[in-house]
C-alpha cells in the first residue's frame, strides 16, 4: 500500500513544547517496520512551531507572526534532526519537503512536487512533509496540516491517509464535554450534523481540530481514497490498521472516482 501518515503536534510534543521522546521513537520504529514490510510511507508532520517554542524556551505559543515564523525556523531544524537520527537507526533515509499553499495551487509547481515525491518513493526514501511556516503566513494562520495530508494523498494517489490525533476518532458529540458521546466507526458521507459537532481548535500548541479533519476527509473521499482518524498516543495502532482491525473512524472513499 501507499500510505500517508499525518502526525500532529499533540502527538509529537509534551504540553511544554518539548519533544515527547517515547512517542516519536515509537512512531519512527513502527513506520520503519511498515516500510520494511513493503509499504510506501509518506509522513506529513506538524510540530515545527511547537518544537521551536520549546527550543527557544518561550512561555507559550506566540501570537505574532514574526515570532511564529522564528519558532518554525528553529523547530524545523530540530524536527528533521530527530527524524533523521531515528529513521537512520533503522536504515531508512528521510527527505524533507516544505510546501506552501501556492505549491499546491499552481499547476506547474504542483506537478513538480508530485513528480519529486513519487521519485523519492521509488528510490526508497521516506519523505517528511510540512508546511513552509517560515515564509508562508496563510498556512500558519490556518494551522491546517490535516488538509495538507489530504492534498498530498490525492497528489500521489495514496491508498490511505492515517491521521494520528489526540482523540480516538469522530464522535457523535464532543467527548470532552458530553459523556454520552459515541465513537462513529465508519463514515460514508459527511453530514451537516457531523460538521456542527466537530467543534473548534485543538490544544495550546496545536491549532488543528476536528473541523479541519472533516475537510481533509472530504478531500480524500471525493478522490476515492480512505482516511482514518485514530489516537496517536500509541503508534502501534498503525499495525492494527494494516491488519484490518477496525480502529478509530474510517472515512470511506467514493470508489470509481
Amino acid at each position: 500500500m501507499r500510505i500517508v501518515v499525518k502526525v500532529g503536534t499533540s502527538t509529537l510534543a509534551h504540553p511544554t513544547g518539548r519533544i515527547n521522546i517515547r512517542h516519536v521513537e515509537t512512531l519512527c520504529k513502527v513506520l520503519s517496520d511498515i516500510k520494511n514490510a513493503g509499504h510506501e510511507v509518506v509522513l506529513v508532520s506538524s510540530g515545527a512551531i511547537g518544537m521551536g517554542v520549546g527550543k527557544l524556551n518561550l512561555a507559550s505559543r506566540p501570537s505574532d507572526m514574526p515570532t511564529k515564523q522564528a519558532a518554525a525556523a528553529v523547530g524545523q531544524c530540530e524536527l528533521m534532526y530527530i527524524y533523521d537520527q531515528l529513521f537512520s537507526s533503522y536504515n531508512h533515509t528521510v527527505a524533507q519537503i516544505l510546501l506552501t499553499g501556492e505549491d499546491l495551487r499552481d499547476d506547474a509547481r504542483h506537478r513538480n512536487f508530485a513528480n519529486t515525491l513519487r521519485r523519492l518513493l521509488e528510490l526508497g526514501a521516506l519523505p517528511v512533509i510540512n508546511e513552509n511556516d517560515t515564509v508562508s503566513t496563510d498556512e500558519i494562520a490556518v494551522g491546517d496540516n490535516d488538509t495538507l495530508g489530504a492534498l498530498v494523498s490525492v497528489s500521489i494517489k495514496a491508498d490511505l491517509l492515517i491521521v494520528l490525533s489526540d482523540i480516538d476518532g469522530l464522535y457523535t458529540a464532543d467527548p470532552r464535554h458530553d459523556a454520552h458521546a459515541m465513537l462513529i466507526p465508519e463514515v460514508h458521507e459527511i453530514t451537516p450534523e457531523m460538521k456542527a459537532s466537530a467543534g473548534g481548535g485543538g490544544t495550546a500548541l496545536a491549532t488543528g481540530g476536528m473541523a479541519t479533519k472533516l475537510i481533509a476527509a472530504g478531500i480524500c473521499m471525493e478522490a476515492g481514497a480512505d482516511m482514518i482518524i485514530v489516537n496517536g498516543s500509541r503508534p502501534e495502532v498503525l499495525y492494527d490498521i494494516l491488519d484490518g482491525i477496525p480502529t478509530g473512524t474510517r472515512f470511506i472513499g467514493r470508489k470509481g472516482t
